[in-house]
């Protein structure tokens, strides 16, 4: 017997994957505190212009899934839509758990006039989002999805066909081009490109900073609304300290921003020893395998439309090399990127990197 209900416990709806991905060995619990702020729709800023309503599913009285519907209405003014949206979908390998989510979800969908639903959304595409397809063969680098390969096939079942696919790229410093030193030189030669790194000390200054050539350079990019500054402020703010300033790469055209590179390292090498949570005891291990990141994530880079095509996206990519190669690290992924988004993904295959994994939105009419 499967029943599908709602709830308000956002500790027990975070914690529901470390229950259904329990016995994979490549499943990496997040930290629940942290999932909780994604949800949390008293305190995060995102659902000012947004609604969300989480269901849980149980088959013979154990859980069996969760699922949220959301409901972003900046989108909806931003792209003249009439979409909804679902998210932070788990689920058991029984058609009939996937069903019963998809009809709750649908019916609250419904109900507010909405035409279409699409996701997963965890709760934007300014957070985690897409279904894995392509990749099952290791862990997940930090903030990416994972999911077994039957996810893909019961949406479809369901009648789920995708809208975009988004790419993941390896790149290895063994890997690296040789002729980068001289790229690097060309591009500051000819177009007066430097770069600098992220400033703590003026911590607010290059928030704002980021956030606008964020917003710009995102802007006509397929599904994108720009966040607000108290979202992107929310977002960032975990990483005040976690986060050396050499990994965030501010590039400038004549001392003014035109473009940033942001990488993250790879904690998933961390959290999963710690199942979920930081308490006394697993609060050492996880000091002893922050020092053991050895690889990291490329986990955005924008450039400004009008300083495109002047070499700012291979330059910063020639950076994130040099930081992580300091840092003594192995590589990293880059992620993610449109399908066809050809101004972004030809330099990265540029940098020898390889497509090894892919994540894919759906959508169907309600």
């Amino acid at each position: 017997m499967i029943i599908v209900e709602p709830t308000t416990n956002l500790k027990y709806f975070a914690s529901i994957p470390i229950e259904i991905h329990k016995n994979d060995p490549f499943f990496v619990p997040q930290l629940i505190n942290e999932e909780v702020k994604l949800i949390d729709s008293q305190n995060n800023p995102f659902y000012k212009n947004a609604e969300i309503k989480l269901f849980v599913a149980y088959k013979n009285n154990k859980v069996a899934g969760r699922i949220a519907a959301i409901i972003n209405k900046r989108h909806n003014e931003v792209h003249k839509d009439r979409i909804g949206f679902f998210g932070f979908f788990e689920s058991i390998n029984d058609f009939d758990v996937v069903k019963n989510l998809f009809e709750e979800v649908e019916s609250f969908l419904k109900s507010k006039g909405l035409e279409y639903i699409r996701g997963p959304m965890n709760p934007s595409m300014n957070e985690t989002c897409g279904i894995l397809i392509k990749g099952f063969f290791q862990e997940p680098v930090f903030m990416m999805p994972y999911n077994q390969k039957y996810y893909s096939e019961l949406l479809e079942k369901y009648g789920f066909k995708k809208d975009k696919d988004l790419y993941a790229f390896y790149t290895t410093i063994t890997n690296k081009p040789n002729n980068l030193d001289k790229l690097e030189r060309y591009v500051q030669k000819k177009y007066k490109i430097t770069t600098r790194n992220f400033s703590r000390k003026h911590f607010d200054r290059d928030i704002k900073i980021i956030h606008h050539l964020y917003s710009e350079a995102w802007k006509d990019n397929w599904g994108f609304v720009p966040p607000t500054l108290e979202e992107f402020q929310y977002g960032t703010d975990d990483f005040k300290n976690l986060i050396p300033e050499e990994l965030v790469i501010i590039a400038e055209k004549n001392g003014v921003p035109c473009g940033f590179s942001a990488l993250v390292p790879d904690f998933n090498q961390v959290l999963k020893s710690l199942n979920g949570k930081i308490t006394p005891l697993n609060a050492l291990k996880a000091l002893y395998f922050m020092k053991k990141i050895d690889s990291y994530r490329l986990i955005t880079l924008g450039i400004l439309p009008k300083c495109r095509k002047m070499g700012v996206d291979v330059l910063l990519y020639i950076k994130s090399f040099e930081v992580v190669e300091k840092r003594n690290g192995k590589g990293g992924e880059s992620s993610w990127t449109l399908e066809d988004n050809d101004a972004i993904n030809k330099p990265i295959m540029k940098m020898n990197a390889e497509h090894y994994k892919t994540y894919r939105i759906y959508g169907k009419p309600l």
